[in-house]
């Protein structure tokens, strides 16, 4: 069985050549169903403007037959802020392409497509796909706006502008691959292509992408990248193990704490409940003594006293 390069590491080394963009081609075909055809690639992370200036960390900015921009980032590794991240490459890639000076109608589109192979949140599907709309609040219905372009009116929607966001969670695709999509997918997360597939791109890579091309140099190149990627991931599952370990530490740590407040103050709520149950107790046998030394003073008989007070004849001649 055939062995196909992995699509990170082409898309780095191989794809960038024009004779393999029929492979970038059928992805982006299939992924946006519409036929796409690349006019040529353009500069990703070598164009920042200033040291501070963030990185693109795009693997592929190309331009399509319309003029719009498709972006390519594949991320093997978890990432925080990682959504923020994508909305800024998305802004920085409008603002490049629009010369100083040119009127907003020179903005382009553009298509952002992420490759994920790590837990990127929770949900159950292995791709996502969104963009903004303007939709009446109580209408429902989208906004379409006046457009002039080349002496014409036209109208215009926000999908025809805004730009467009795929999220393709690799490791979350566990199915049989049927369509063209599913396809793709298979080859992005275990590099299968069928023999007999004709799915955009696919086919192509059958020819441009088989392992055994590659020379002796370039095979142990590749062969470093996969190793590196699995030492990664082991490191990745071990901080992930270590990281649980440590909460459920911390989290029994805290909760014996916690206990230990809990006890302590319903001890002394308790005391205190009792404490004034024997305080009452105690005033109001002293009140009880008290009323009694009275009427013994006032020569009632002690018989009488004990009726009306309830102690005993004895406690009152004590008095």
């Amino acid at each position: 069985m055939d062995k196909y390069i992995r699509f990170d590491w082409a898309a780095k080394r191989m794809l960038r050549n024009k004779a393999n963009y029929a492979v970038l081609e059928g992805l982006m075909t299939v992924l946006l169903d519409e036929k796409v055809t690349i006019v040529e690639l353009l500069e990703s992370e070598s164009n920042q403007e200033a040291e501070n200036d963030k990185f693109n960390r795009v693997d592929i900015k190309a331009l399509n037959s319309k003029g719009e921009i498709i972006l390519v980032e594949i991320q093997q590794t978890r990432e925080l802020y990682y959504l923020h991240r994508i909305l800024y490459g998305v802004a920085k890639a409008i603002t490049e392409h629009i010369k100083l000076g040119n009127k907003y109608d020179q903005v382009k589109k553009v298509y952002s497509i992420s490759i994920v192979y790590f837990d990127l949140g929770k949900g159950a599907d292995y791709l996502y796909h969104g963009q903004n709309q303007l939709v009446g609040v109580h209408t429902k219905d989208q906004l379409v706006i006046n457009s002039r372009s080349k002496d014409a009116i036209g109208m215009v929607s926000s999908t025809d502008i805004f730009p467009e966001y795929y999220i393709i969670r690799v490791n979350e695709f566990n199915k049989v691959a049927t369509t063209p999509l599913e396809e793709w997918i298979d080859y992005l997360k275990d590099g299968n292509i069928r023999d007999n597939t004709t799915t955009p791109g696919l086919a192509e890579a059958k020819v441009q992408l088989r392992y055994m091309q590659m020379n002796d140099d370039e095979r142990r190149a590749y062969d470093r990248h996969i190793d590196n990627i699995m030492v990664e991931n082991d490191i990745l599952e071990t901080k992930v193990i270590e990281g649980l370990e440590q909460g459920r530490r911390e989290g029994r740590k805290e909760g014996l704490e916690e206990g230990r407040k809990e006890g302590l103050e319903e001890g002394r709520k308790e005391g205190l409940e009792q404490g004034r149950a024997e305080g009452m107790e105690q005033g109001r046998a002293e009140g009880i003594h008290a009323i009694a030394a009275k009427m013994k003073e006032h020569g009632m008989a002690a018989s009488v006293i004990a009726a009306m007070t309830g102690l005993k004849e004895d406690e009152i001649n004590q008095l």
